[in-house]
């Protein structure tokens, strides 16, 4: 059990609460028009959670060595030893056998497209070795969860297009989130050489990228409402995205980073739980299923 709870900490199973919510929002919307299915959910909710511990647990392995450089990722479980490499690979090939056989069960086209969702999920960890965009190698990654999730429901890509502008919201969500939380490490990435946008372009260029990112962030979502007819209930949802997003680049300075970490897990947490709920709500009252 403590080698568990080890791996467990190193994965972040929590931050799940980011991009889980809007698959379930997709796969509700997609239930609309094929049937409610609680095995699908399920099925879903496997498979995001598999997806994303294989991310993590790829992720940290293959930066193990960076972290190791940076004191605020020093201590973390693979370098400190509190995760032996052979438990995180073991743990990782877990998570995808996972992912893969819960794709297998939704339906074909998912179990034929998930070793592409893959890719960007090893990908994303080299990226800061190759471009100053890794974040937006995440953002795609991210982008999958969604549209998966419909796939997931409707076992075709026809009318799939408001997931596409879903998953378009998440990733470019988290993508600019990511730039935020990337300015940490701006001083020490140049030292020892990773790449990403504050540290090539500065601070201040990546916090002003990153507000204009989720301006277009909200846009989409608005967007995504619309296409699929959510009523007054989704806006209530969007207006506290808004102040949520407002407060999130009102408390970043280019001076200050004392509080991305409130920006990044409080603010952003918060818009997925609301959204979600929002919207569910709205599909609840309307007796969509």
């Amino acid at each position: 059990m403590p080698k568990v709870r080890a791996f467990l900490k190193l994965v972040a199973i929590e931050h799940s609460v980011f991009a889980l919510p809007f698959a379930y929002l997709a796969a509700l919307v997609a239930m609309r028009e094929h049937g409610f299915s609680w095995i699908d959910l399920l099925l879903i909710t496997v498979a995001m959670v598999g997806a994303r511990t294989f991310a993590m647990a790829a992720n940290r392995l293959i930066d193990r060595h960076i972290d190791a450089r940076n004191p605020r990722t020093s201590q973390r479980e693979l370098v400190t030893g509190a995760v032996s490499v052979r438990t995180a690979w073991t743990g990782a090939i877990a998570a995808l056998v996972v992912f893969l056989a819960a794709a297998a069960l939704l339906n074909p086209l998912c179990l034929v497209l998930a070793p592409l969702a893959v890719v960007p999920l090893v990908v994303y960890p080299y990226g800061k070795r190759f471009t100053d965009w890794p974040h937006a190698i995440l953002g795609l990654a991210q982008m999958v969860g969604p549209v998966g999730a419909w796939l997931a429901v409707t076992g075709t890509f026809e009318g799939s297009g408001p997931a596409f502008v879903l998953g378009a919201a998440v990733g470019l969500w988290i993508g600019g989130f990511d730039l935020i939380y990337a300015c940490q490490d701006a001083e020490v990435d140049r030292r020892i050489g990773v790449r990403s946008v504050p540290a090539r372009y500065g601070i201040p260029f990546a916090l002003v990228l990153s507000t204009v990112v989720h301006v277009v962030t909200f846009g989409l979502f608005v967007w995504f409402g619309a296409l699929v007819d959510l009523t007054w209930l989704w806006w209530v949802g969007l207006v506290l995205t808004a102040v949520a997003f407002a407060y999130e680049h009102s408390i970043v300075k280019s001076t200050d980073l004392s509080r991305v970490n409130r920006a990044f897990f409080t603010a952003n947490g918060f818009v997925g739980i609301a959204l979600f709920v929002f919207a569910l709500a709205d599909l609840v009252t309307r007796s969509a299923f």
